[in-house]
């Protein structure tokens, strides 16, 4: 299992990397995203101390630890800068936050994320025919997401993806220990979402693939 959307200490999560990656390990997951949530304020300090945990701890578990953002609530027209930035201070998997039903993003968040060609645009809610489209052509990686609230619109996602051929991938948007949740309920949210097994290991694949681009 791959899971590259979680947060920790450094923005609105319970536990400091450390924990977080020993209890994926724990948990059964072979890589992880650090991603908390960024904007202007607070985005260079949060890499630079998960760079530090990384080179420091991260080669003690048995876990591909990679350090990123999810850029958060900034207005779209900064979106494509922003990510421009986190890329240059050593992030290597860059997430948006994206049109969320259950919180008041700003509308055009998910067109702004995709032409920035974000790594992966999180939860992003009733995404439209052009940005689905959009996505396949910058390569930007939807979610299916297995946080509650954010989820509400997994089904219309994995559709639009389909519809329009656009790569998925599952994520967790862990928060706290008990969202770093097993095989076999992220299997139960995905086909619960409409995926079809072939799809779900797509989905998989396209998370190993991201891992192995961010590692080079």
């Amino acid at each position: 299992m791959i899971d590259l959307h979680t947060h920790t200490v450094f923005s609105d999560g319970e536990l400091i990397p450390a924990e977080l990656v020993r209890r994926a390990q724990v948990a059964g997951y072979k890589a992880v995203g650090l991603t908390d949530h960024a904007d202007e304020s607070n985005m260079y300090h949060t890499l630079e101390n998960v760079i530090r945990f990384v080179r420091k701890q991260g080669h003690f578990f048995d876990v591909t630890v990679i350090p990123g953002v999810e850029i958060t609530h900034v207005p779209p027209a900064l979106i494509g800068e922003m990510t421009r930035e986190a890329r240059k201070a050593g992030a290597r998997v860059v997430v948006v936050h994206g049109e969320t039903p259950v919180e008041p993003v700003d509308r055009g968040t998910n067109l702004a994320a995709i032409e920035a060609g974000v790594d992966i645009l999180a939860h992003p809610g009733l995404i439209t025919d052009e940005e689905a489209a959009l996505a396949v052509e910058k390569g930007v990686a939807l979610e299916i997401t297995t946080r509650g609230g954010h989820s509400y619109t997994n089904g219309h996602v994995a559709a639009m993806a389909r519809k329009h051929g656009a790569k998925l991938v599952i994520d967790n948007d862990a928060h706290a220990p008990r969202d770093l949740i097993g095989r076999e309920l992220r299997r139960v949210v995905a086909l619960g979402a409409g995926l079809t097994p072939e799809e779900l290991r797509a989905a998989e694949a396209n998370s190993r693939e991201i891992v192995q681009r961010c590692m080079k």
